[in-house]
């Protein structure tokens, strides 16, 4: 089994030292900060601590990498393991800026390297499910997508709501609808802190005229981690706080030229309870050890960091349409 690093001992960087300890995989945690040995003696007991990435990325005996430090640092320490020749899992998103992602892409293939992006929710059993039915064409022709992430607290000053919050949903868009937007636009306010955006909407347009509607927010009084596919046939919900999947079976019936609602049943979808955060560090240690290409690899990843980049720049510009190119 490969031997794993994790760098980063905060809030994700603890849970993927727990799942990738209980794996059996974990190597070394890297560090700086003396109290961090404590904690890690907690969650992975025996696991030495480094304070020296250097020497961590240079040790043989060290196969690949997990990095669960700050968006602004994923650039570097990636292309640093990359060109150590180690394979990576790194926390979303993969890059700040779309021309840094796509670098990164290229060094992983040339270096023959695994490149994959802890997109966590890709690896619930729920929103598996939901992919499962949509291609199935359960939904019929899926017509628009919204998705909100909204919570108070965890202020960010690296990064703001949208690069903070969306990716996950972002991710779960592109999934549902197999493409790329060809439009984004994107609107915000920054409250706390000058510059960075603390709520964002985005909303997306895509081939064949499906739309998409995301709200990020850290400064909302309610926590709400909620998608909606609304198809031509079915509506689809997932709930994640309160752990529901539910297909809408409501319909349209047109009397004298105007639509009429038609209310129709509520049915629950069962789904695995398994740990998605687990689901996802085994998938990257069959990676590793199968030489596969990863579910959210990469290009999945550079792929919502260029929606992610477009919608910036609409934010930036007061909501400016942005066209995506083909």
């Amino acid at each position: 089994m490969a031997k794993v690093a994790v760098f980063g001992t905060g809030y994700w960087g603890k849970n993927l030292i727990r799942n990738l300890h209980a794996l059996g995989a974990l190597a070394r945690v890297v560090k700086r900060s003396p109290e961090s040995r404590e904690q890690v003696a907690e969650w992975a007991p025996g696991v030495p601590v480094s304070a020296d990435a250097a020497a961590v990325l240079a040790d043989p005996g060290i196969g690949a990498v997990a990095l669960a430090t700050p968006a602004e640092t994923h650039f570097e320490l990636v292309r640093r393991a990359l060109e150590a020749g180690k394979d990576v899992l790194v926390e979303k998103p993969l890059t700040l800026k779309a021309d840094e992602a796509r670098a990164l892409v290229d060094l992983a293939a040339a270096r023959g390297r695994i490149l994959m992006v802890g997109h966590q929710l890709e690896y619930h059993p729920a929103v598996e499910r939901t992919y499962e039915l949509v291609r199935a064409g359960e939904l019929g022709e899926v017509r628009y997508v919204v998705s909100n992430r909204l919570n108070w607290g965890r202020f960010r000053s690296e990064e703001n709501a949208l690069w903070s919050l969306a990716p996950h949903d972002v991710g779960l868009v592109l999934g549902v609808l197999g493409a790329e937007p060809v439009e984004v636009c994107a609107t915000g306010g920054a409250f706390l802190q000058p510059g960075i955006a603390d709520n964002a909407v985005v909303q997306m347009k895509f081939p064949g005229g499906a739309r998409a509607h995301l709200f990020v927010s850290w400064l909302h009084p309610l926590k709400e981690r909620a998608l909606v596919v609304v198809g031509s046939k079915q509506a689809l919900s997932f709930d994640d706080m309160a752990g529901k999947l539910r297909l809408h079976d409501h319909g349209v019936d047109w009397k004298s030229g105007k639509p009429v609602p038609v209310q129709g049943k509520d049915v629950e979808v069962p789904f695995a309870k398994d740990e998605p955060l687990r689901r996802e560090c085994q998938h990257f240690l069959d990676c590793i050890r199968e030489r596969a290409v990863p579910r959210t690899d990469g290009r999945m990843g550079l792929r919502v960091v260029s929606v992610l980049d477009a919608a910036q720049r609409s934010l930036e510009r007061g909501g400016e349409i942005v066209r995506l190119g083909s």
